[in-house]
C-alpha cells in the first residue's frame, strides 16, 4: 500500500469535518448579521460540534516496535476480552481478544501483525452496545483473515451503538506490516482479533492499550 501524506486528521473523517466548519462560517455570519450580542449561542454551538468532530478524526503518527513475532493492538482503548476461545471442536481453540473503543478514542485501526490478507468479508447486522459479549456474533461487522508464519490471524471491525460505518481499505493480496493503518469505525465500537493458541499474551482485561504501539501479545518459538 502506498503511504499518504500525514495531515494527522483521518481522511475517512474530511466531508463531515468540511461540513462542520462551514456550519460555523454560516453561525458566525448569522450572529454578525443579527448585530449585538444577539445569536452568539449558535456560534458556540457549531464551534463545540466542529472540535469534537475534528478530535474524533484526529490520527497521530504511531511507532511500532520491532519484532516479527509480536502482535501489536489493533486499536485504541479497554481491552474487555483476553483469553481462550471457547472449544468447539478437536481443533486449537486459539485467543480472543477485545478492544472497546468510547467516543473520545483515536478510532483509526491497525493491523496486529505482519502478513498478507487472505480474506476480507463484510457482514450485516445489529447495532447493540460494543462492550457486550454478544456484539462480537450479531453486530454489523467487517472481518479480516490475515496469513502470517505463525497461522492465521483474524481481526474483526465490529460497529456499535452510536458507530454506523466500518471502513477497512486494504483488499485481498495486500500485505501489511503489523501497525500499519488500515481503516477506522465512526463513532464508538470495537475491535476483536482471534489468535493461535501459540500467542503469549502479554496484556489483561481492563488494560488500556494504543494501536500500532502497545504489544498485547508474542508467538512462542518452539
Amino acid at each position: 500500500m502506498k503511504p499518504r501524506r500525514r495531515t494527522g486528521l483521518a481522511p475517512e473523517g474530511a466531508g463531515i469535518i468540511f461540513v462542520s466548519m462551514a456550519l460555523v462560517i454560516a453561525a458566525v455570519l448569522y450572529s454578525i448579521s443579527a448585530g449585538g450580542g444577539r445569536g452568539l449561542w449558535l456560534p458556540a454551538i457549531a464551534a463545540v460540534w466542529f472540535l469534537a468532530v475534528v478530535q474524533f478524526f484526529r490520527d497521530p503518527e504511531r511507532h511500532p516496535p520491532g519484532g516479527s513475532n509480536l502482535v501489536l493492538a489493533p486499536a485504541d482503548g479497554k481491552i474487555i476480552v483476553a483469553g481462550a476461545m471457547e472449544k468447539t471442536d478437536d481443533s486449537d481453540p486459539g485467543i480472543q481478544v477485545s478492544i472497546f473503543m468510547s467516543p473520545i478514542n483515536v478510532h483509526v485501526n491497525r493491523s496486529p501483525v505482519t502478513g498478507e490478507i487472505k480474506r476480507v468479508e463484510h457482514r450485516s447486522g445489529k447495532f447493540v452496545s460494543a462492550f457486550k459479549p454478544e456484539a462480537s456474533r450479531i453486530n454489523e461487522q467487517t472481518e479480516v483473515a490475515l496469513a502470517t508464519k505463525h497461522g492465521t490471524v483474524t481481526m474483526k471491525q465490529i460497529a456499535g451503538f452510536l458507530a454506523r460505518r466500518i471502513v477497512f481499505h486494504p483488499k485481498p493480496g495486500d500485505r501489511l506490516s503489523a501497525g500499519a493503518r488500515v481503516g477506522m469505525i465512526r463513532f464508538g465500537s470495537r475491535v476483536d482479533i482471534h489468535l493461535p493458541g501459540t500467542v503469549e499474551l502479554r496484556i489483561k482485561v481492563g488494560d488500556r492499550v494504543t494501536a500500532g504501539e502497545t504489544i498485547i501479545g508474542e508467538f512462542k518459538i518452539a
